[in-house]
Formats: structure tokens, sequence, C-alpha cells
């Protein structure tokens, strides 16, 4: 992949950005209305999530350790208003917690990386941008993840997320990705091997080296990290070469 240089401040700003244009469409959808890209979900549901992943970094981010925090009971679902106010909460009190950490700070995680605050910092900013893009959606006028910010959330799916185990798709496919983005000039090779994936470092790679590229994704930031995430219809990314493979990026 292309070197990203993404930092606190970038996904703080992002976090910033992507707050209040969640809460006016989760407000102007409903509670009832259905949330397409997540199965049984409905606009209340997905605020019921959110709230409660942000209380629980909001809880967990500050503690100074890397162990696992303690499971906890999610509280009765409030009425409508009062569930809008505690997303609101939430969102702020994430916000201010997340700010007064250092990236270095430790913080328990759950991916086979550094266990670090700087993990809740880019987590939480991607959580909320493909989570508006949801609520939007289910009101009817969802908008493209800004085209920064969706390149690192491509990164975080091929390094954080694969590697967590949370891949969806096939796994006993073999050969190599070429995901190009088109409206950020960036690119990421990863090769299958079955169950297991690994993300190539175009920084290393030399022009005499094989990539064994079997499959080609094309399409702006947003439309290939919406569509990793499962949001996006197939036809938003050009795939050529076996489109199984791209397919079996798959997370969620």
């Amino acid at each position: 992949m292309n070197r990203l240089h993404a930092t606190k401040d970038f996904w703080l700003a992002a976090l910033r950005a992507d707050s209040p244009a969640l809460q006016d469409a989760v407000a102007q959808a409903g509670p009832d209305a259905v949330v397409s890209a997540c199965p049984d979900w409905t606009v209340a549901d997905l605020v019921e999530h959110l709230t409660e992943v942000l209380h629980q970094v909001r809880e967990h981010a500050p503690r100074g350790v890397t162990t696992r925090p303690a499971k906890r009971e999610v509280p009765p679902r409030p009425e409508w208003q009062a569930a809008l106010d505690g997303l609101r909460r939430e969102l702020t009190g994430t916000i201010e917690t997340l700010e007064a950490l250092e990236a270095d700070f430790p913080a328990w995680n759950f991916a086979p990386q550094a266990k670090t605050a700087s993990f809740w910092h880019r987590r939480m900013a991607h959580e909320i941008s493909v989570h508006r893009w949801d609520a939007e959606a289910a009101a009817g006028r969802a908008t493209p993840i800004e085209s920064k910010l969706a390149a690192d959330g491509i990164s975080e799916v091929l390094d954080t997320w694969l590697p967590a185990g949370r891949r969806l798709g096939p796994t006993d496919l073999h050969g190599v990705v070429h995901l190009v983005a088109t409206d950020v000039a960036h690119e990421w090779f990863i090769r299958l091997r079955g169950m297991g994936v690994a993300l190539l470092d175009t920084m290393t790679i030399l022009d005499t080296d094989d990539h064994h590229a079997r499959a080609q994704a094309t399409g702006t930031a947003s439309d290939l990290l919406l569509s990793l995430w499962g949001r996006q219809r197939a036809e938003s990314v050009v795939v050529t070469g076996d489109p199984r493979l791209f397919t079996a990026l798959r997370t969620g």
C-alpha cells in the first residue's frame, strides 16, 4: 500500500465532522427506518449499538492498561428522544476522552497490533463515518465518506480487521487482490492464502517482483471502503479478474 500519515488530530477532526451529521441523519430517519446494510436492524438498533460502543470506549480507553475490559450489561433501551440525547452525550464524551489521551497511551484493543490509544482514535473515526453513512442511507440521502478518511479506512480493514479474524468472505481462495482508489492515488496489494491474508507494502515492492494479481478493484476510496464493509452494490466498484477474491476481503 502507499504509506498513509493519519494522526490523532486527523482522526479526531473526522470524528468531530461526522458526529453532527450522524445525529442529524438518525433524527431525520426515525427509530423505525431500516438500516439496509445491517440485517434486521432499524435506526433505533443502530443508535443503541453506537451508544454502547462509545460508552465502552470512553470507559476502558483511559484505564492505562492493556488487559481486556470486563463486559458490562447493556441497559434497557430508552424512549427515542432519550436515546438521541444519550447518543449525543456519548459522542461528546468520547471525543473529549480521546482528545485527552496521547497516541502512545496504553490501551487494550482486539487486534494483533500495538495496544495504544491511537487504535481508538482511528477506530472511532471509522466507526462513526461508516455508521453515519448507514444513518444517511436510512434517511434516503447517503453521502460519500471523505476521501482521505476512506483511504485510511481501507487500510484499517486490511491491517486490523482481517488480521484480527474478522473476514466475512470466503476463506478458501488463493491469489493477490489489487485495490486502486482513483480519487486519492492510493493502491493496495493483498495476498490471500486460504485463511491467511497479507497486506503487501508497495514501498518495498520492486519493479521486477511478480504480484500474481488475479483481481483488481477500482473505484473511489469511499466506494471501495463501503464495498469492503458490505455497504455498496458491486457495480459501484469496477472489478476485473476473479471477483471472488475481492469478495473475500469483506469484513463486518
